[in-house]
C-alpha cells in the first residue's frame, strides 16, 4: 500500500464528513443559534470566561485535546497491521469522535460552560451527576499523570527538547499580553506572526543550544527534576488568566503541531513511501508483544484519542466552552479539531508502518519479547547510527514514531544528513503535543474541584475567589504530580485506556439524553449508537484485562480499580438510560424562553 493513497483517501473522508455529516448535525440536530449569547458573553470575567477569536480558540482546543493518544495509539495499534487502525480512525473520527466532541461542547455552552458532571446533574439527575463528578476527577488525575510521564520521558536529559518547549512560555506571555491589550484591529494576526517567527527561531537555534551546555545547562534536567517542574508549570497554567499563558501557548504550539504534520504529509507525497507493515498480522487474535489482547476490542482502546476519547469531554466542558464567541462555531472548534486530530493519527500510523516490521517490533517490544518472535532486525543498526541514539527495546510508541518521521524527512533531497536533527525534533514535537493537554487538563481539574467544593462551601463556586482558586489548583496538581514523581502510574496505563473510553461512552449517552429532551429523539441514534457500542466494547476489554492479564499476573489492585471504574460508570449509564425512558414516555411539548419546542425545560 502506498502511503500517498492513504493520505489522499483520509483527507477526502474527513472533508466529506465535515461538510455533510458534521454540518447536518450542527444545523439540523443541534440547531445552533448564532444569536444566542454564549457563556463567554454572559459571564465574562477576564479570567476564565473570555470571548475568543474562533481561530485562536481552535488552536487552544486542538492543542489541549491532541495529546499522546493520536501520536502513540496508532503506532502501538500497528501491531495488528495497518488496516484495523486505518479503518477505525477514519470511521471513528467522522461518526463517533467528531460527534462526541461537538455535542459535548454544545451541551456545555447551553449549561453555563460547566462540567460534564454538572450537565449530568441537570439533564439526568443529581445522583448521576455526583457519581460522574468523582469518576471524571479520577480519570483526569490518571490521564494527566500518564501524559506527564510521557512528557518527562521525552524531555529529561535532552537540552534541545527542553529549551524549545520552555521557550514557548515567554513567547506565549508576550503574545497573550499583546493580543489582550493592543487596540490594533489586526492584533490577532500581528501577535500570531510575532509568535510564529520567534518559535521558528527557537527551533533553528535548538542544535546550537544543545552544543553549549555552559550557557543553558540549567535546562538539562534529570528525570526527578523534570517530574517536579512539569506539575509546577501545570499549577501556574491553572491559576493565571487564561489569556496570559494557556490560551496563547496552546495557540502557538498548534502552529508547530499542524506545521509539522503538514510538513510530514508533504514529505510523504514527495517520498511516496510504501507500507512495510502488512494489512493484517498474526497478532490480530491476541498474544502480541505490544498489545496483549485481540484486535477486537483492543483496537478501540489502544488508539483512543486518535478516533474517540473521553478526555476530550473534559476540555469540551472545561476551558473551551467558556471562550466560545458564537454557538455556530461548535462545528469548527469541536468537530473540526477532532478531524484534525484524526489526520494526526493517520500520519502517526503511516510513520510506524513505513518501518520494516522487524525493526518496528524491535523498538516497541522488550528484548525478551522480541527474541521470542524469532525476527532479525533489518535497518535498525543503520538507523541507530544515523540518529545517534540506542533504539532497540524502547516500548511506548514515541521512539518508533520519531524514527518513522525522521526516516521520511531524511529521504527528501538534501536532507539525507539530517536524520539525527529530525529525530530529536520529532521527540520535541511529541513533548509539545503532550504538554499542551497537561496545562488545559489541569485547569479543567481545578474547575471540577471548585464545583464540587462549592456544594460544601459556596465560596469555592466563585471562580474569582483567590483562596479557592489557589487551594484547589494545589490539591489537584499535587495529586497527579505525586503520581508523576513516584512513576507508579506507568502501571495503570491500561486502566486509563478503559476509563478514557468509558468516559467517552458516557458522554455520548448524556448527549443523547439532552437530544431527547430537546425533542430531537429521531436524531438520538447519532450519539446513542456509538455510545452504546463503545460501552459494550469497553466493558468487554475491561473484563478481558481483569481475567486474562491482571489476575493471572497477581495485579489485584489493578483488577480492583478496573472493576471499580466500570461499576462507577455503570451507575452513570443506568441513570442515563432510565432518564431516556422517562423522556420518551413524555409526549408533552413546551416552549423554552427562546421559543424552541422541547419536552422539558431544564435551567442552565
Amino acid at each position: 500500500m502506498n502511503a500517498v493513497t492513504i493520505l489522499f483517501v483520509s483527507l477526502c473522508v474527513f472533508a466529506i464528513g465535515y461538510r455533510f455529516y458534521g454540518l447536518y448535525i450542527a444545523q439540523k440536530v443541534l440547531v445552533v443559534d448564532s444569536q444566542r449569547a454564549t457563556p463567554a458573553e454572559k459571564y465574562a470575567d477576564g479570567q476564565d470566561y473570555v470571548k475568543t477569536n474562533k481561530f485562536v480558540l481552535f488552536g487552544h482546543h486542538f492543542a489541549a485535546i491532541a495529546a499522546a493518544g493520536p501520536l502513540l495509539g496508532p503506532v502501538l495499534a500497528a501491531q495488528f497491521g495497518y488496516l484495523p487502525g486505518l479503518l477505525w480512525i477514519l470511521i471513528g473520527c467522522v461518526l463517533a469522535g467528531g460527534v462526541h466532541d461537538m455535542v459535548v461542547l454544545f451541551c456545555s455552552v447551553r449549561h453555563k460552560g460547566k462540567s460534564l458532571a454538572y450537565i449530568a446533574s441537570k439533564e439526568v439527575d443529581k445522583t448521576t451527576g455526583f457519581v460522574a463528578s468523582w469518576a471524571v476527577l479520577a480519570i483526569l488525575i490518571l490521564t494527566l499523570a500518564g501524559l506527564s510521564i510521557a512528557c518527562v520521558n521525552a524531555m529529561y536529559n535532552s537540552l534541545w527538547s527542553t529549551y524549545t518547549v520552555a521557550a514557548t512560555i515567554p513567547i506565549a506571555i508576550l503574545m497573550g499580553g499583546y493580543m489582550q491589550y493592543s487596540k490594533h484591529p489586526l492584533r490577532v494576526t500581528i501577535g500570531t506572526v510575532i509568535g510564529v517567527i520567534l518559535l521558528f527561531l527557537c527551533i533553528l537555534t535548538g542544535p546550537w543550544v544543545a552544543e553549549h551546555p555552559e550557557y543553558f545547562g540549567w535546562l538539562d534536567m534529570d528525570k526527578k527534576t523534570m517530574s517536579i517542574v512539569i506539575p509546577v508549570y501545570g499549577f501556574f497554567a491553572s491559576v493565571l488568566p487564561v489569556w496570559l499563558l494557556l490560551l496563547p501557548r496552546d495557540y502557538l504550539s498548534t502552529f508547530l503541531k499542524v506545521g509539522t504534520i503538514v510538513a510530514l504529509a508533504v514529505g510523504i507525497v514527495f517520498v511516496a513511501p510504501h507500507f512495510q507493515m502488512p494489512p493484517l498480522t498474526k497478532f490480530i487474535g491476541g498474544g502480541g508483544p505490544i498489545v496483549p489482547g485481540p484486535v477486537i476490542p483492543f483496537i478501540f482502546i489502544t488508539i483512543a484519542c486518535g478516533a474517540l476519547s473521553g478526555f476530550h469531554a473534559t476540555i469540551g466542558t472545561g476551558t473551551t466552552p467558556k471562550m466560545l464567541d458564537n454557538e455556530k462555531n461548535v462545528l469548527f472548534v469541536g468537530y473540526g479539531a477532532m478531524l484534525t486530530e484524526g489526520f494526526v493519527a493517520i500520519m502517526a500510523l503511516v510513520a510506524a508502518c513505513v518501518l520494516v516490521p522487524a525493526d518496528y517490533f524491535a523498538i516497541n517490544s522488550s528484548a525478551e519479547h522480541f527474541q521470542a518472535l524469532g525476527m532479525a532486525v533489518h535497518d535498525l543498526p543503520r538507523l541507530e547510527a544515523e540518529v545517534q541514539e540506542s533504539l532497540a527495546a524502547r516500548p511506548g510508541g514515541s521512539v518508533s514514531l520519531a524514527v518513522g518521521m525522521a526516516y521520511i524527512f531524511s529521504k527528501i533531497p538534501w536532507m539525507e544528513q539530517l536524520m539525527a536533527y529530525w529525530y530529536h525534533f520529532a521527540i520535541m514535537f511529541e513533548a509539545v503535543f503532550i504538554l499542551s493537554a497537561v496545562d488545559a487538563g489541569t485547569r479543567v481539574g481545578r474547575f471540577f474541584l471548585q464545583e464540587m467544593m462549592g456544594k460544601v462551601y459556596p465560596k469555592f463556586a466563585d471562580k474569582n475567589w483567590l483562596p479557592g482558586l489557589i487551594s484547589t489548583s494545589i490539591v489537584f496538581t499535587g495529586a497527579w504530580g505525586y503520581l508523576v514523581y513516584s512513576g507508579d502510574i506507568t502501571n495503570i496505563w491500561p486502566l486509563f485506556g478503559i476509563s478514557n473510553q468509558l468516559l467517552a461512552s458516557v458522554t455520548l449517552l448524556i448527549g443523547t439524553t439532552m437530544l431527547i429532551r430537546m425533542n430531537k429523539a429521531k436524531y438520538a441514534w447519532m450519539t446513542g449508537v456509538p455510545g452504546v457500542l463503545m460501552t459494550i466494547i469497553t466493558m468487554w476489554a475491561g473484563v478481558w484485562l481483569i481475567m486474562y492479564q491482571y489476575l493471572p499476573a497477581g495485579k489485584n489492585l489493578l483488577a480492583f480499580l478496573s472493576a471499580f471504574v466500570m461499576v462507577l460508570m455503570g451507575v452513570v449509564i443506568w441513570g442515563t438510560v432510565r432518564r431516556w425512558f422517562a423522556l420518551l414516555k413524555n409526549h408533552n411539548v413546551v416552549k423554552d424562553e427562546y421559543g424552541v419546542e422541547v419536552k422539558e425545560i431544564v435551567q442552565e
